[in-house]
């Protein structure tokens, strides 16, 4: 196991590139969830300087957090309900500019602006968590990150 990550300079691309590589070896030895999990998260909030990077684990008929990064969080989140919810009913990746201006949005922190939500897929292709990432910054997200993202979270799912 990594004892830490190497910081990668560039651009976003360049950054994912050399990140993603150092997330799998850190977790590759690992077969507990929850501590792979919480790995995941330090490593892109450490990498990045996101403002909230977490999962939200799919628990009977809602998101339940699990491990996370960044400032208190909403706790539960119901299908369909804001980004993290509409991502899971959807199972689609969802990429917010403005998360003001996503309907339903959900607002755990007034201080996010943008979001990325990556829902995480089994063998059924039914969704069993999703990746949460808040900025500061409006626009923060591109199709850089939702493809890198997709891909962790693809390669990720495949363990579990």
């Amino acid at each position: 196991m990594a004892e830490e990550l190497t910081r990668i300079q560039g651009t976003r691309q360049e950054m994912y590139n050399g990140l993603l590589p150092q997330i799998r070896s850190l977790v590759e030895g690992e077969t507990d969830l929850i501590a792979n999990l919480a790995n995941i998260c330090a490593a892109l909030h450490d990498a990045f300087g996101f403002f909230w990077v977490g999962f939200y684990l799919v628990k009977e008929d809602e998101l339940v957090l699990g491990p996370f990064q960044g400032p208190i969080a909403c706790t539960r989140i119901r299908k369909g309900k804001g980004v993290c919810g509409s991502s899971w009913e959807q199972a689609a990746s969802l990429v917010v500019p403005d998360v003001d201006l996503f309907p339903g949005h959900i607002a755990c922190s007034s201080l996010s602006r943008s979001e990325i939500v990556v829902p995480l897929l089994n063998k059924n292709k039914k969704v069993w968590a999703v990746l949460d990432i808040d900025s500061t910054e409006l626009n923060d997200f591109s199709e850089i990150d939702r493809v890198a993202l997709e891909e962790l979270c693809q390669w990720f799912s495949e363990r579990y």
